[in-house]
């Protein structure tokens, strides 16, 4: 005796609530579990999708049969089989029908059965008519053939089958969803025509391995035609295990500059994707996309259309973030969690799941065998008797007229059993005729022939397994179609970044003598005639775009970046870069570039030393900047020069006391900070005296003309004058004309 439970004097029995509370909540976990939720490795199905599909054979709904109102098919399911809500089974009765839910339908709807964009807007069921596809055949075409057990239904009255005998593993094909207690289920769905051949060689192959079956079933195939970009390695180790995750993404073509998007990954809506597209517009957080467009139809179920803002907008870029910021990608679970032929809940891996399914499998089509060999031996004893019946029809006849137990008659007389004898007397005046006495030894003889068939195939496990591989393949070549998720590795998409989504204007950033910068738009203003403060004046000026950085140089060599979209309009006098950084007590600032982070610059003192780095290597996210040039005692940062090409481009020194050198600017070293190296010699002692310095350096191309300023005076230098002063790295150069002994700046002429 149970020692919660306590019989009061009364004889009432109690137990102890938390002993019921477990006791109960065990018995509905377990209900939960096995006749709801989750799918049986056997025919695939939920206890609902099978009762449905039961009750539609039932009322003879086939393939080829008249459609018939969905309600009288639901009232029957849930009148006889399941008596559950009505809506909660015409919702699972619909999932059925849907071609964009199920990989292979089960039912034919006729009607609004919902649409891709919005699966639960069909009608109700008494608007709705359905009946079986063909592919219902796999699950209900041995039904009646001894193949699967029987069980009362919910008041005892009819019989309904415990699973449908499944010709193929609908499981795997068909895949399904389901919350239980404590546990879920979350199984893809796969290609007919791959499943089966994964079983066939696992027939041939039992010791085969998971890398084996991979050769056939590559990954999930969704009704979609979304591409499955999970790389081979985890689809792999998702069919080991069990579980895993996996990633569709929407296919795309360009038409004349548009994107058009063609198919969308499983279960996604195209009126979700269109609105989380059109919100990202009105935020302004698309600006290179102008125009979204639904162009689906019947005849193209998927045609989203966005329009470029221009024809140079990367295109790729744009769907990279799209499918990180929206649905065009999804992650979907997968849990191969199913009830075994055990009865139990179990996470199974594709190997696994595939043997046990042929194992089940094999009991079917030996229980089918065994059935029909039975009713032919039942038939063939019956056709033994009634063929002594027909040798000896006239003695027959006699004890019938004569007898008052004709029955225990024959048996005695013609020593036949009971079931022999019984079918004698049932014959027909008209099968007396000699004719049939031919007929029963065509069907002795045919049915003799088929007996010893059965017998071969029940007693050889080789010619069983040829056989269940024929089935296999009849039926995959029957109902089996080519794959439409296509399996292709993508790299990791990436959303937009702050400034890559700002809008790419072209933009002037000015830097004045006493360190104060503004930003003007566009490349063709002349900033030496913008309006400074009194006292102040232009110093220089660098090119670039409104979403890159404008990086800021100060007299100590440290770098400072700032976004070019932040900084002050030119209308205005602007703002002191001091406000927005923190350089160190007495520096000032000397220099500003801007460009992309891959841009070679040449950074330089005016002592002679220099090196070449990337802008990438200037930038830095603290306000009191990063140190990039150490420059030598006494000396002065140069303004720094933006590099075209660093293997062909020539480095021009020029010092103040008018020597110029050139040479490759392959010879200076790629550093990301330092002092770098000797450019143009120029003795230490002369500098800290600030007696000789270099005034100006540039980087010209072998057709580039420099002209030489000082004071009034210009001289224009064509590339061959230029041979003169080419030298060595590092050497003093040579003198310049005279009258530009004195040299203030050096220009490049295009």
């Amino acid at each position: 005796m149970n020692e919660d439970i306590i019989l009061s004097d009364d004889g009432v029995e109690q137990i102890a609530l938390r002993s019921y509370t477990q006791q109960a909540y065990l018995n509905y976990s377990m209900y939960v579990i096995n006749d709801r939720a989750l799918p049986n490795i056997g025919d695939g199905l939920k206890p609902v999708q099978r009762r449905i599909i039961y009750a539609m054979s039932e009322l003879g709904l086939k393939a080829s049969a008249k459609f018939k109102k969905s309600a009288r098919t639901i009232g029957d399911v849930i009148g006889k089989f399941h008596p559950h809500g009505d809506s909660a089974c015409y919702e699972a009765m619909v999932l059925m029908a849907q071609s964009f839910t199920y990989r292979y339908p089960l039912v034919d709807g006729q009607g609004n059965w919902g649409s891709q964009d919005d699966p639960k807007s069909f009608a109700a069921m008494r608007y709705t008519e359905s009946r079986l596809r063909n592919y219902a055949d796999v699950l209900l075409g041995e039904l009646g053939q001894g193949t699967v057990e029987w069980k009362p239904n919910f008041d005892g009255t009819l019989d309904e089958p415990e699973m449908l005998p499944a010709r193929l593993p609908n499981v795997l094909l068909n895949g399904g969803s389901g919350i239980a207690v404590g546990m879920a289920t979350d199984i893809p769905p796969h290609n007919l025509h791959e499943v089966a051949k994964a079983l066939i060689h696992l027939l041939d192959n039992p010791k085969a391995t998971l890398q084996d079956i991979g050769k056939h079933i590559k990954g999930p195939d969704f009704p979609t035609e979304a591409e499955i970009i999970t790389p081979q390695s985890e689809i792999e180790e998702m069919y080991r295990t069990g579980r895993g995750t996996m990633k569709a993404r929407a296919t795309y073509v360009k038409e004349n500059g548009d994107i058009v998007i063609t198919a969308l990954p499983y279960q996604v809506s195209g009126a979700k994707i269109l609105e989380q597209i059109a919100a990202q517009m009105q935020k302004k957080k698309l600006p290179m996309v102008v125009d979204l467009k639904d162009e689906s139809d019947h005849e193209n179920p998927t045609r989203i259309v966005i329009v470029p803002r221009s024809k140079r907008v990367d295109t790729d870029s744009v769907m990279s973030h799209l499918f990180f910021t929206t649905d065009l990608e999804k992650n979907y679970r997968v849990n191969f969690n199913m009830i075994g032929i055990n009865k139990r809940p179990q996470v199974k891996g594709l190997l696994s799941l595939l043997k046990e399914w042929l194992q089940f499998r094999t009991i079917t089509v030996r229980r089918r065998l065994q059935f029909r060999l039975d009713k032919i031996l039942d038939r063939l004893h019956i056709l033994d008797g009634l063929l002594i019946a027909f040798l000896n029809i006239d003695e027959v006849i006699k004890i019938i007229r004569q007898e008052d137990k004709p029955k225990q008659a024959m048996m005695e007389v013609f020593k036949i059993s009971e079931r022999q004898s019984e079918a004698i007397l049932d014959l027909r005046l008209r099968q007396l005729a000699k004719l049939e006495e031919i007929k029963i030894k065509t069907e002795q003889q045919e049915l003799s022939d088929e007996r010893k068939t059965l017998e071969q195939l029940l007693k050889s496990a080789t010619r069983l397994k040829t056989f269940i591989k024929n089935e296999i393949n009849s039926d995959a070549v029957k109902f089996g179609d080519a794959r439409r998720s296509r399996l292709v590795e993508r790299e990791e998409s990436r959303a937009f970044s702050e400034t890559e989504l700002l809008s790419t204007e072209p933009v002037t950033i000015v830097l004045s003598e006493r360190g104060w910068m503004r930003s003007a738009k566009g490349h063709d203003v002349d900033p030496r005639a913008l309006q400074y403060k009194s006292g102040d004046g232009f110093k220089i000026a660098a090119r670039g775009k409104s979403n890159q950085l404008a990086i800021f140089l100060d007299s100590t060599g440290r770098a400072y970046s700032l976004p070019a979209h932040t900084l002050p309009s030119a209308r205005g006098q602007g703002e002191p870069v001091s406000g927005k950084v923190n350089p160190p007590p007495g520096a000032t600032f000397e220099g500003v570039v801007i460009g992309d982070e891959d841009r070679d610059v040449l950074l330089a003192s005016d002592a002679g030393y220099g090196f070449v780095a990337k802008l990438g290597d200037l930038i830095s996210k603290n306000k009191s900047g990063k140190a990039i040039l150490r420059l030598p005692k006494g000396s002065v940062l140069l303004p720094a020069v933006m590099i075209k090409h660093y293997g062909s481009d020539r480095i021009v020194a020029v010092t103040n006391e008018g020597r110029m050198l050139m040479f490759p600017l392959r010879e200076l070293p790629r550093l990301a900070k330092g002092k770098g190296n000797k450019i143009i010699n120029v003795p230490s002692a002369r500098v800290t005296e600030r007696i000789e310095f270099v005034v100006a350096i540039t980087a010209v191309t072998a057709e580039d003309t420099l002209t030489v300023y000082a004071g009034r005076r210009h001289h224009n230098l064509k590339p061959a004058d230029l041979q003169h002063y080419r030298g060595e790295r590092g050497r003093r150069g040579n003198k310049l004309p005279r009258g530009f002994q004195n040299v203030d700046r050096i220009e490049v002429l295009k």
